[in-house]
C-alpha cells in the first residue's frame, strides 16, 4: 500500500512512519513544515504541505495517488483552541474538507483521527454509538470533523482516541510519565487530579490502530486507546511505582483547584471491543506503556 500521512512531524506521525516503515509500506510523510524525521533510516518520501490549503492538499494527494490518507494533523489543545476558534476551526474542521476532497479525486481510503472529547464526560467509559454531546470548542470543532467526513461519499474510518503519550527525538511536548518521574526527581511536590478519568493511549498503540485500519479498510467509527481506565493521580502513582518515586510529594485535588480556560469532560475512557473484534487491535497496559516508554528515554540518552 501507498500511505500518505498528514501531521507526519506530531508524535502520533513519526510513530505511524516508523510502523509502517517496519511494515514494508510506502510511505508520503507531509506536514507543514520541514522535517522532522531525518533520525529515521529507511525508505519514504516527504512532502510539505498545509492542509490548511486547499490547492495544495488536491496537488499534493493527486501527484502522489496514496491508497489511504491517513489525518492526524490536528490542532489538539483545548485551551488554545478555546482561545483561537477560527485556527482551530480552519485545522481541525475546514482542511478536513479538502482531505476529503483530495480522496474523493484519488479514490483514496481516508484513516481520520478524532477524539474522546467530542463527549460531556458524564457517562465514561464509552462505546462508538454513544451519542456525542462536546463541552468545549476544541471538542466541537472534532465532532464536526467527524460529521464532514460521514456526510462525504467517500470510503474512510473515524478513530476515536484518549490521551495520547509517547517520546520521539525532538519532541516539545512531554507527557504525564516523564513529568511526574522528572519533577520527583528534582523534590517538588506536585498536585494531581484524581476526579477526570481517561483510557491513556501509548503513542505506537495508536500508530497500530492506524496502520490496521489501513490494512482492513472497514467503514465506521473505532474507539483506538489504552484499556486502563485512570485518573491522572492513578497515572502518577503507577509511574511512582515503576521508578521507585517519593508518593509523599504528590497531593490529590480535584479539577477545580485548577483554572482551566475550557471545560473538561470528568469520565470519558472507551470500551474497545469493536476494534477488538473487527481489527484486531490490542493496545498495552498502562504499566508496560511506561516500560517501553522508559526503553526509549534510555536509548534517546545514549544517541
Amino acid at each position: 500500500m501507498k500511505i500518505l500521512i498528514t501531521g507526519a512531524n506530531g508524535l502520533l506521525g513519526q510513530k505511524l512512519v516508523q510502523l509502517l516503515l517496519k511494515k514494508g509500506e510506502q510511505i508520503v510523510a507531509t506536514s507543514h513544515g520541514e522535517s522532522r524525521l531525518d533520525y529515521l533510516t529507511g525508505d519514504f518520501t516527504y512532502a510539505q504541505m498545509d492542509i490548511c490549503n486547499r490547492q495544495q492538499v488536491l496537488d499534493v494527494v493527486t501527484q502522489h495517488q496514496p491508497d489511504v490518507v491517513v489525518n492526524t494533523a490536528a490542532m489538539t489543545n483545548v485551551d488554545q483552541c478555546e482561545t483561537e476558534q477560527e485556527a482551530c476551526r480552519q485545522l481541525n474542521v475546514e482542511a478536513v474538507k479538502y482531505l476529503v476532497e483530495a480522496c474523493k479525486a484519488t479514490d483514496a481510503f481516508l484513516v481520520h483521527l478524532s477524539t474522546d472529547f467530542i463527549f460531556d464526560g458524564e457517562a465514561g467509559p464509552y462505546k462508538e454509538t454513544d451519542m456525542a454531546n462536546p463541552v468545549s470548542f476544541y471538542g466541537q470543532s472534532k465532532l464536526d470533523a467527524e460529521r464532514v467526513v460521514q456526510s462525504s461519499d467517500i470510503n474512510w474510518s473515524i478513530l476515536r482516541t484518549v490521551l495520547v503519550y509517547g517520546i520521539t527525538p525532538g519532541m516539545s511536548r512531554s507527557n504525564i510519565i516523564l513529568w511526574v518521574k522528572k519533577s520527583l526527581e528534582e523534590g517538588k511536590e506536585l498536585k494531581i487530579v484524581d476526579d477526570q478519568w481517561r483510557t491513556p493511549t501509548l503513542a505506537e498503540d495508536l500508530a497500530m490502530g492506524c496502520y490496521l485500519s489501513a490494512v482492513h479498510q472497514k467503514k465506521g467509527i473505532f474507539n483506538i486507546s489504552g484499556k486502563d481506565l485512570l485518573t491522572p493521580y492513578d497515572m502518577a502513582m503507577k509511574t511512582c511505582d515503576f521508578f521507585n518515586l517519593d508518593k509523599s510529594l504528590i497531593t490529590k485535588v480535584d479539577g477545580s483547584t485548577f483554572s482551566q480556560t475550557a471545560k473538561r469532560p470528568p469520565k470519558t475512557g472507551f470500551i474497545l471491543d469493536k476494534a477488538r473484534t473487527e481489527l484486531g487491535y490490542e493496545p498495552v497496559s498502562f504499566e508496560e506503556g511506561i516500560k517501553i516508554l522508559d526503553q526509549q528515554v534510555q536509548i534517546l540518552a545514549e544517541q
